[in-house]
């Protein structure tokens, strides 16, 4: 379809305009149509002008095509311009269509359109000082050269906002479209996040109730053997079976825990870890040590939750494996990142332990999924340290626009 298609069909008025305005030239000569030979020129050049009408806004025309096409219809008004017959002034109204439909045509560059105007006012005055002479020729042109400048120009207008409209829409899809692709990525975001998490659950629950649901089966079957045999033993076993199901029981307590949103992380990162440790040493008997600072911007909600998780693995390792009597917790702030440190004076890290326990991954998933970096180390003076350093939102964007 072609620009004078989109932009005529896309405001009919303007399009209805133009025949309004063709058809109040065939009114005026009226009278005079098919009267003589004179008469059936006049008709059959009104006919053929309203026919190219039609033909200019349906048909796809290449530059040279439409100067032709401009040629012709100029040349059939001066006909009737010419013509000694009938109201033949009236004819110079149908330049003012033309020259709407030039600057249609060509609003980029404007001087083809304006070229063609130039071409109108000049064949008007030819035909205006041949009936009236040059003073009235003259005096009686302004109105219509003043009309084919003004129609020339808000036919122009009209074009350019009619381009940025349909700029408008198109960057409006695109929007769109861009939109749909962000809802849909972070669909796939949730689904790989909730994947993540039941990848997680599951190593979570084969190294600790996997772990004591075996141990307690072979105490099981051990103890239905011995049972007739040795009764004491079988009972030590039994109980062994006990106080294995009953740390399972508390673990798999601590994993449906770790399920749900904590009332903790809607608090402050510096109360949501004070209640965290006052817990935890309730709990274990494990001394806790913090250190919190006493001013506090708040985090983005990603940042505030990934610590509370380290916090909460980091303390749990503790009681699991390190054998320690004391914890060390310790938050910072600094201008440009958030520390996160995690010590104890117990056993310290075994080697490779991280390979092998999927909290610590888990950890360093969590951090480095945020720009950050964790390191799993020696405490001085004995034991074990976590310590993790989360980027803030500043620094984040300062690292990608440097990038």
């Amino acid at each position: 379809m072609s620009r004078v298609k989109r932009l005529l069909h896309g405001d009919a008025l303007l399009y209805v305009t133009a025949y309004v305005t063709w058809g109040s030239v065939v009114v005026l000569f009226w009278n005079v149509l098919f009267q003589g030979v004179h008469g059936w020129i006049v008709a059959l050049v009104l006919l053929a002008f309203g026919v190219l009408l039609a033909l200019l806004s349906t048909e796809r025309k290449s530059d040279w095509r439409r100067h032709i096409y401009m040629g012709i219809q100029a040349g059939l008004v001066m006909v009737l311009l010419l013509e000694d017959y009938g109201p033949w002034s009236a004819a110079a109204l149908l330049y003012f269509v033309l020259c709407v439909y030039a600057m249609m045509l060509w609003p980029r560059p404007r001087r083809a359109g304006l070229t063609w105007i130039g071409v109108f006012m000049s064949l008007s005055v030819m035909s205006f000082v041949y009936h009236l002479g040059w003073v009235n020729g003259l005096l009686s042109l302004l109105p219509y050269s003043a009309g084919y400048f003004f129609f020339g120009v808000f036919a122009e207008v009209l074009a350019r906002s009619q381009k940025e409209r349909a700029r408008s829409n198109r960057l409006l899809e695109e929007l769109r479209v861009a939109h749909q692709q962000l809802q849909a990525y972070a669909a796939q975001v949730e689904e790989l996040t909730v994947a993540e998490e039941r990848n997680r659950l599951a190593h979570e629950m084969h190294d600790t109730l996997g772990h004591r649901l075996t141990v307690a089966a072979v105490q099981l079957e051990g103890a239905e053997r011995l049972i007739s045999r040795d009764p004491e033993r079988a009972a030590h076993m039994v109980h062994t079976v006990r106080e294995q199901v009953r740390e399972a029981l508390t673990e798999l307590r601590r994993t449906v825990a770790a399920l749900k949103s904590p009332v903790e992380t809607d608090l402050a990162l510096p109360q949501a870890l004070t209640r965290l440790t006052e817990g935890f040493e309730e709990a274990t008997g494990i001394a806790v040590h913090t250190a919190m600072p006493v001013r506090w911007t708040a985090l983005p909600s990603a940042q505030r939750v990934t610590l509370y998780r380290v916090a909460q693995e980091g303390l749990t390792n503790v009681q699991r494996h390190a054998g320690a009597r004391q914890v060390w917790l310790v938050l910072e702030r600094q201008a440009d990142a958030v520390t996160l440190t995690i010590s104890d004076d117990g056993h310290g890290f075994s080697e490779g332990v991280e390979a092998r326990g999927f909290g610590l991954r888990g950890i360093r998933e969590r951090v480095e999924w945020l720009g950050g970096t964790c390191h799993f180390g020696k405490r001085p003076g004995g034991g074990a340290q976590v310590s993790v350093r989360l980027p803030t939102v500043e620094e984040r964007d300062r690292d990608r626009n440097d990038g």
